[in-house]
């Protein structure tokens, strides 16, 4: 934006993956539950009743601060955030405000401008809200069902500088969340969820404008486009001296604009305090240290050590670790076929320009067709090309059959007959066919016409559907030409 400075924060809330809520034992699986039934006096703040709190909530939101290189706090306080909505049945919700669980931390981003760090502020733990619903009759309807399903709060420093690095900043913190298996990152169903704080400020001024929050992003595009529209909006009550107003706003997808919703709030408004039914968090080392043991190999780790195998560049590096279960099909996938005497480099070649094709064809999940085609496929199949059994150009064919049957490479080059046509009366009758079907080629390669041959060659190879080598098709014609010219 010439002129100004952009400055960005997220704040980005993930639904924590656990089988029960966070102060409760109350089913956390609300998606397609009949409202208001997974839900007791606890998470519907009745007087009297009682949280506990989810263990296995806490220690997800560790392994997420020990991935995102935050300090974990050996003393923390679960407070009350008071405010009054439709949703919340308590009047509060219970979050962190003074000491959060996780301090610090960074996501590190690529970019064709260099490798960017963005800074963390914190990862805290809190509780969802419900859901409102409203109906045609006009009135609202408020569903419990998610109140007290366990959230985290991770809150990034205000250091982003473009619409185009918070979606890349969001899109990469939620491969981590999912690679970690904390969370589902499923946005549809609102279990990842991002608002972003905007304001401008004339370049050369050091002081932040004024904070403007944006709500109801429910996608990558929506918090890019919302992103663009606010700065651009900014942009023109800045020049025309109109003072820009602390405020938070709502993001309309359908007529791409946002809309005032209320004025800001600050942490004043919402006048924290611990919670006195909950006693002061204490995280000893131990814990920490079996959250850290349980983290696998994080993205950029695993996507450097593939970037570093013969044949795997970054580019394809990048491409098959996407997801943490593409790579670790990769990886079973590679050493399949390093058993069958090939390469890693073979196995990321026919997964990126096969499998991925094929996925994205059909809109299947790599687990479900890993079913039908196992690493082992893989491997199979190219050990069939390697040893001449089959053309590569016949292996593409095999391995679509093999995608979509589950049948066995070599079970299907046996029942179709797409084993290799090697030199023989076959190949020597097709030679001569080709030969007397294309004089002219003919004779512009007997003229000294070189590149006549690979015409010729692709005719033959034509007529074999790709089952021959274009070597032994080469043989048999220069075969042939020389017969007809002795």
């Amino acid at each position: 934006m010439t002129g100004y400075l952009v400055t960005i924060g997220l704040e980005v809330h993930a639904q924590i993956l656990t089988r029960s809520k966070m102060f409760c034992g109350c089913s956390a699986d609300y998606a397609e539950a009949a409202p208001n039934t997974h839900v007791c006096p606890t998470c519907l703040g009745l007087p009297g009743a009682l949280p506990v709190i989810n263990r296995q909530a806490i220690e997800h939101a560790i392994a997420t601060g020990l991935a995102l290189g935050s300090r974990i706090q050996h003393d923390t306080i679960i407070s009350r955030k008071n405010y009054f909505y439709a949703d919340l049945p308590s009047g509060y919700q219970r979050s962190q405000y003074d000491d959060p669980l996780c301090v610090g931390g960074w996501v590190d981003l690529a970019g064709d401008a260099g490798p960017r760090r963005i800074g963390l502020t914190r990862v805290h733990i809190e509780e969802d809200t419900g859901k409102l619903a409203h109906g045609d009759d006009g009135a609202s309807y408020v569903d419990f069902n998610r109140a007290g399903v366990p959230l985290m709060e991770i809150v990034s420093e205000p250091e982003i500088a473009s619409p185009e690095e918070a979606r890349r900043y969001f899109q990469k913190l939620r491969q981590i969340l999912v690679w970690i298996g904390v969370s589902t990152g499923d946005m549809e169903r609102g279990a990842l969820r991002c608002d972003a704080n905007v304001s401008l400020r004339p370049a050369g001024q050091r002081e932040f404008g004024a904070k403007v929050e944006i709500k109801n992003m429910n996608s990558f595009r929506a918090l890019e486009r919302a992103l663009q529209y606010e700065i651009e909006r900014q942009a023109v009550l800045l020049r025309d001296g109109v003072r820009v107003r602390q405020e938070t706003r709502g993001w309309d997808e359908a007529r791409g604009v946002t809309e005032a919703q209320r004025t800001k709030e600050g942490s004043a408004d919402y006048r924290y305090f611990p919670d006195p039914d909950i006693p002061p968090l204490r995280v000893d080392e131990a814990v920490i240290a079996r959250c850290a043991t349980r983290l696998p190999e994080l993205p950029d780790e695993r996507r450097a050590r593939f970037a570093a195998i013969a044949g795997i560049g970054a580019s394809d590096a990048e491409t098959l670790t996407a997801d943490r279960g593409r790579a670790d099909y990769f990886e079973a996938t590679a050493a399949a076929c390093q058993a069958a005497g090939a390469t890693p480099r073979d196995a990321a070649v026919w997964i990126i320009g096969e499998l991925l094709r094929l996925l994205n064809d059909s809109g299947e999940e790599l687990s479900s067709a890993a079913r039908r085609m196992p690493p082992a496929a893989i491997a199979e199949l190219v050990q069939l090309v390697g040893s001449g059994a089959i053309t590569r150009t016949t292996a593409k064919e095999v391995f679509e059959i093999a995608f979509r049957s589950g049948a066995a490479p070599h079970a299907i080059v046996g029942e179709r007959g797409l084993a290799v046509i090697g030199a023989g009366d076959l190949l020597a009758g097709l030679a001569r066919e080709a030969l007397a079907n294309n004089p002219k080629a003919v004779a512009e390669y007997r003229g000294g016409k070189l590149a006549a041959i690979k015409f010729l060659i692709g005719q033959v190879m034509k007529a074999t559907k790709g089952q021959a080598s274009p070597q032994a098709v080469q043989a048999a014609l220069e075969a042939e030409l020389s017969r007809l010219d002795a």
